[in-house]
């Protein structure tokens, strides 16, 4: 296939991974809020601080409340990382694609655009938000299950769980370094009295929770929950499932340079991470070099599948 068709379908699924991501950290965030007293440390400024857009919020608003935070997020084109920003990339990118895909998926994700784009305005409101944002990740859902059961599943295919799977591992491991603040020793006696609750929240935004359950057996801890996140084989949005799945991938590409010893070297530092003999600040040092990582496996993959600027 064509290096700039591989390119186009491992940034759509990026960006739909994107989109989803988004739209669930604000649904479970409100959820979270509205079970926590007013008190304890935990606000809307937590999710710009996932992003990493906290200095591109504070050139456009100057409070970080609900109502700003939330259409930064979703509805704000001029941010690159928000929710319709993501999605009208995507639209893009199977809209220059769509000799390779089914029909359908075609459709599914322009629907989703035109909805999102008719409906930026609702999500100042709560009660509508809540409907805007389920009709998202409804959308999502359709898509990936549209395209594992209707496309063929070889090279291009392989391009989009690429995509799918190093955005999904880094969008955790960012939630991962977030809540390793609540590790921290300085933490609030309000903040220990509701830790259960925020560690469920962590699970909820990764639709974890049940699968936590059955495989821990036991109440919701830091501990466990970091290392579920990392390191179980079976999750599909752990970081090590994440690695599994983009190794697999790989292995089956043509041209494959250097790839499989960089997810080896990826693998190797995520199994070495240990959350129960780390600190807060060994923790999040830790998470920011996977983040780091992940960045130089797409650079790789860039380089070795996608056409440069010069060579077009």
């Amino acid at each position: 296939m064509l290096s700039r068709s591989a390119e186009r379908l491992y940034w759509l699924a990026r960006y739909l991974e994107r989109t989803e991501n988004i739209a669930r950290l604000v649904s479970v965030h409100m959820n979270l809020l509205m079970d926590l007293p007013k008190g304890v440390e935990m606000g809307w400024r937590q999710l710009i601080l996932i992003s990493a857009s906290e200095q591109e919020f504070y050139e456009k608003n100057n409070v970080a409340n609900e109502r700003n935070i939330t259409r930064f997020l979703l509805a704000d084109a001029s941010h690159s990382g928000s929710l319709f920003s993501s999605l009208s990339a995507a639209r893009e990118n199977i809209r220059t694609s769509r000799e390779l895909l089914p029909d359908e998926a075609w459709e599914q994700v322009n629907e989703m655009y035109l909805f999102a784009k008719n409906n930026l305005e609702t999500v100042v409101n709560r009660r509508q938000r809540v409907l805007f944002l389920n009709e998202i990740l409804k959308g999502c859902q359709r898509f990936t299950g549209l395209l594992s059961g209707y496309m063929s599943h070889n090279h291009p295919y392989r391009f989009i769980l690429l995509g799918r799977n190093i955005e999904r591992a880094d969008m955790t491991s960012r939630i991962l370094d977030l809540a390793s603040l609540l590790l921290s020793e300085s933490r609030s006696d309000e903040m220990r009295q509701y830790e259960t609750i925020l560690w469920m929240n962590v699970l909820k935004a990764l639709n974890a929770l049940l699968m936590y359950r059955q495989q821990i057996r036991s109440r919701v801890k830091g501990d466990d929950v970091l290392n579920f996140l990392l390191l179980d084989a079976n999750l599909p949005r752990s970081v090590g499932c994440c690695i599994a799945e983009m190794s697999l991938c790989i292995s089956k590409l043509p041209n494959n340079d250097g790839l499989p010893l960089k997810l080896a070297e990826l693998d190797a530092y995520v199994q070495d991470i240990d959350t129960r003999q780390t600190t807060q600040d060994q923790l999040r040092s830790i998470l920011d070099g996977l983040q780091n990582k992940l960045g130089e496996l797409h650079s790789q993959i860039a380089d070795n599948w996608f056409l440069t600027a010069t060579e077009e």
